[in-house]
């Protein structure tokens, strides 16, 4: 039994010298699942295997899941110089014939049909635009309306299999949600950056029309335009639009329409090829001292009508300036933003009860909406 025990004793010292040489001098030899370069140099490789689970707090999944549908968007137009015709320019100049103007933005999928949203001033006065998808392909596409008071687009492509991103619901948004912006900023390729829902209705911003922008701290810069604000599931919240920034870069201050005023105009615009829009005749104005002295108003809140347009639907119904409206079908407006978005909303040709103070005393007038006119131009 002791010759034994010797015997195995023996084997384990000369093991364990064996083990020792080799660790010290070729390490390699002891790694397990070790590659070697070309220049034989040992090298430790993660198993090559696609991730399926992701790190407590990465937002990899929510941008996974929404990147496959925002799409990068090239337009380009021919412009001419503005003095073109006039001889003596072509006597100094020659004769200077159209210049292509390019432009660069994004949009998102937003039905296997192939429609896109985007901005409106990413593709206004394209005679070519030109969508890449972020598997790669390519394809022109077609615009099926514009919408220049909310700065908002819808465009389609022809391609069949198309990753849709899922609309989410912007009502339920609060600041400090955590938010992704995707698209293609400056042109490198689609990028997504993450931030926070900074606040909710900005309005009399001077960006558009009709405001109710989302703001965020999340990275967005030239060539974002019209692609996605998702939440933290991936889903739609918004079209970043437009930045605050005095270098032309992101400034950590940007803003998206929410999709909840997105998905309207996409309706309008695929059905009709426009939107239509409620709308009164008159001239609002923000409740100010100065103006409730010079109307005789006597009211807190509200906005105060300085003028109505001759035989408008509000002539009609008696509304008189000096009037202050307080309410739009029961919704209570404190400002003119308010009270432009709720009469936007109205059905043309259906009576509305709009509250009103005059002298003092609340009164309801019934006014039946007309359609809204086109605007001469684009705010933007």
């Amino acid at each position: 039994m002791k010759r034994y025990w010797l015997l195995f004793s023996q084997a384990v010292t000369v093991l364990l010298a064996a083990y020792f040489i080799v660790a010290t001098l070729q390490p390699s030899w002891l790694q397990r699942g070790a590659t070697y370069s070309r220049a034989g140099i040992s090298l430790l490789e993660a198993p090559s295997e696609p991730r399926t689970e992701f790190a407590p707090g990465s937002l990899a999944a929510a941008a996974q899941k929404a990147m496959p549908a925002v799409v990068s968007i090239n337009t380009s137009k021919e412009v001419r110089h503005p003095r073109s015709n006039d001889p003596w320019f072509q006597f100094f100049f020659g004769d200077v014939g159209p210049q292509q103007q390019t432009g660069l933005g994004s949009g998102v999928i937003v039905s296997p049909a192939g429609y896109i949203l985007t901005n409106n001033h990413v593709v206004e006065g394209a005679d070519q635009i030109a969508v890449t998808l972020a598997d790669g392909r390519m394809a022109n596409a077609s615009i099926i309306g514009t919408d220049p008071e909310t700065d908002l687009a819808v465009l389609k492509v022809e391609l069949d299999k198309l990753p849709v991103i899922v609309l989410g619901n912007s009502d339920h948004a609060v600041v400090g949600d955590t938010v992704l912006a995707i698209g293609n900023p400056f042109g490198v390729g689609q990028t997504v950056t993450s931030g926070i829902v900074s606040a909710l209705g900005r309005k009399e911003l001077g960006i558009n029309t009709f405001e109710n922008f989302i703001q965020t701290d999340a990275a967005i810069n030239p060539g974002n335009s019209g692609g996605a604000l998702v939440d933290v599931n991936g889903n739609l919240l918004g079209i970043n639009t437009a930045i605050y920034s005095r270098s032309g870069g992101s400034m950590g201050i940007g803003f998206a329409i929410p999709v909840s005023i997105a998905k309207l105009v996409l309706d309008g615009l695929v059905k009709d090829g426009k939107v239509t829009r409620g709308w009164i005749g008159v001239e609002p104005n923000e409740l100010s001292p100065e103006l409730a002295e010079t109307f005789g108003a006597k009211a807190s809140q509200g906005v105060i009508i300085t003028g109505v347009l001759q035989d408008a639907p509000a002539a009609r119904a008696g509304m008189l300036p000096g009037d202050v409206i307080t309410a739009v079908q029961g919704q209570v407006v404190r400002n003119v933003a308010e009270m432009m978005t709720a009469v936007a909303a109205l059905p043309p040709g259906q009576v509305a009860e709009f509250a009103v103070l005059r002298n003092g005393s609340e009164t309801t007038l019934s006014i039946t909406p007309g359609v809204r006119p086109a605007p001469q131009r684009a705010r933007r």
